[in-house]
């Protein structure tokens, strides 16, 4: 509701007459303003939102403090993703180097010049392909392959990016073709097929783990709906757990085997990931 529609309110902002009065715009402006603010609240902050509704329903400042404490374990949790997502977009990346390469190459260019052309069709072919690709070292090689450096050297050095590992086979590729005069072309194309069969099993296998990964997500979640239900009834279970001794001392076990058992259902989980 917030970025998708723009540019058609923008058209039609522009396209309609002076005298038009749209009823709705107001209640449709106040809606996307209250979307895009969400959208704009990190995802940690929302737990310790959630902390203070828990805490003015239950009367008490401990689900507040619980919420603050849980705020930098969610933004862990949120840099870790996108890290991964990150990596996987410079594997996208490097893939797309690799077959941009061979095709120059393979047009009758030059190994430098070819590489310069790679990666300036990848970075506009794909927002920031080759760019993200090389990651910050992306400025040493093209140096390097203009000015007639080490392009290998440079290549490995990019390769240090996560996600980036493949330009380690292209440096192999360029180091043996450059200077035995080898066919850079079908080490390049056998390299694409190899990253991308590898990026596709990692997609495949991360399908097959999404379902027991939603699993333990669903499981930590029943007590949360356990302790609406008991709400609805009336048996008032956040007075109990917050304002009871009993009631506390399950609430600290139960969120120990919680914690727990999520942990290491996910550890179990991207352990067979990482295999």
């Amino acid at each position: 509701m917030a970025g998708r529609g723009s540019g058609m309110r923008r058209a039609r902002e522009v396209l309609r007459s002076g005298d038009e009065v749209v009823p709705e715009r107001s209640m449709w402006r106040r809606a996307t303003a209250v979307v895009a603010v969400g959208g704009r609240v990190r995802h940690e902050w929302w737990v310790l939102a959630g902390g203070a509704a828990v805490a003015l329903l239950g009367e008490s400042v401990l689900p507040l403090i619980l919420g603050a404490a849980g705020v930098p374990l969610i933004r862990r949790v949120r840099r870790a993703r996108d890290a991964r997502l990150a990596g996987e977009r410079r594997a996208t990346a490097v893939i797309a180097l690799c077959g941009a390469l061979a095709g120059e190459v393979r047009a009758g260019r030059q190994p430098g010049e070819a590489l310069r052309a790679a990666a300036g069709e990848s970075e506009s072919g794909l927002a920031g392909g080759a760019g993200a690709g090389l990651g910050a070292a992306r400025a040493g090689v093209l140096a390097a392959a203009r000015f007639g450096g080490d392009v290998p050297g440079a290549l490995e050095e990019a390769a240090r990016e996560p996600g980036a590992q493949g330009l380690l086979g292209l440096a192999a590729c360029w180091r043996v073709a450059v200077d035995r005069g080898a066919g850079l072309v079908a080490g390049l194309e056998r390299l694409e097929g190899a990253l991308r069969a590898e990026r596709d099993q990692r997609a495949d296998l991360r399908a097959q783990l999404a379902g027991a990964r939603s699993t333990s997500v669903m499981l930590a979640g029943l007590p949360a709906l356990g302790l609406l239900m008991g709400s609805a009834l009336g048996a008032a279970p956040l007075k109990v757990l917050l304002h009871t001794g009993a009631g506390f001392g399950c609430l600290v076990v139960g969120g120990v085997l919680e914690g727990v058992g999520v942990c290491w259902a996910l550890r179990i989980v991207r352990g067979a990931e990482e295999r």
